[in-house]
């Protein structure tokens, strides 16, 4: 058995509701056995009442799924025209107490760019940097949020598909070892879309952030909750 979140776009306010699910996972490392965990995970939402639900991975059994995954969705610089997977963006931007931040990473393999030794052998993170922007480590997806949502926005085609879909999930993601989540963000940008707040959150980063702290707050709140029960 395993337990993993599925993300719901609230409706009272900008912000995402998790919702912790047990389910019987298929140990293994291939795509099929992670496909396999999906279907259980989708199987026990469904008898949450939660229907309409897209996995956001490689391992989607959705085309849409795929192409929303951060190791394949694209962002693209107004600036400069540089495009690059959001996966690379974002570990190109980390920030370390010793290193940092290794934008030769941008345009990289993502996977290559995930595994480069430089981001364990740095120290500490203590932010992060996107060309002129600076960014925190807390609000703990405030950055990663910011940068998927921008490179959703970017993609017309995706970011109206998602709109079809009332929940979704990210089976690589285990709330015990990671932060950020694509299937989070996804949930956000539909929250922010859903109250008309999508194009003026998208003015700058600050913006952003102001738009989503009630929801920031409240995701600090729980996590101290559940850290507090063990």
């Amino acid at each position: 058995m395993a337990v993993r979140p599925v993300f719901i776009p609230e409706t009272s306010s900008v912000g995402v509701t998790e919702k912790m699910l047990d389910f019987k996972w298929h140990p293994g490392m291939s795509a099929t056995q992670k496909k396999k965990s999906v279907i259980e995970l989708h199987n026990v939402a469904k008898e949450n009442g939660l229907n309409n639900i897209l996995e956001i991975s490689s391992k989607s059994e959705l085309d849409l799924g795929i192409k929303l995954s951060a190791f394949n969705l694209l962002i693209t610089t107004k600036k400069h025209n540089n495009s690059f997977t959001v996966e690379t963006a974002f570990q190109g931007s980390k920030v370390f107490k010793s290193g940092g931040p290794y934008r030769d990473l941008f345009g990289m393999d993502s996977r290559a760019a995930k595994k480069d030794i430089r981001l364990r052998e740095s120290g500490s993170l203590i932010g992060f940097s996107f060309y002129s922007h600076s960014f925190p480590l807390i609000p703990r997806t405030y950055f990663y949020d910011w940068l998927y949502i921008n490179a959703l926005v970017q993609n017309s085609e995706l970011s109206e598909a998602v709109m079809k879909f009332n929940c979704f999930s990210d089976i690589e993601f285990n709330p015990k070892k990671s932060i950020n989540c694509q299937a989070h963000a996804v949930a956000l940008y539909i929250s922010l879309r859903n109250h008309d707040f999508l194009d003026k959150a998208l003015e700058n980063p600050d913006s952003f952030l102001n738009f989503c702290q009630a929801h920031y707050n409240s995701q600090d709140r729980n996590i101290a909750i559940q850290n507090s029960m063990f």
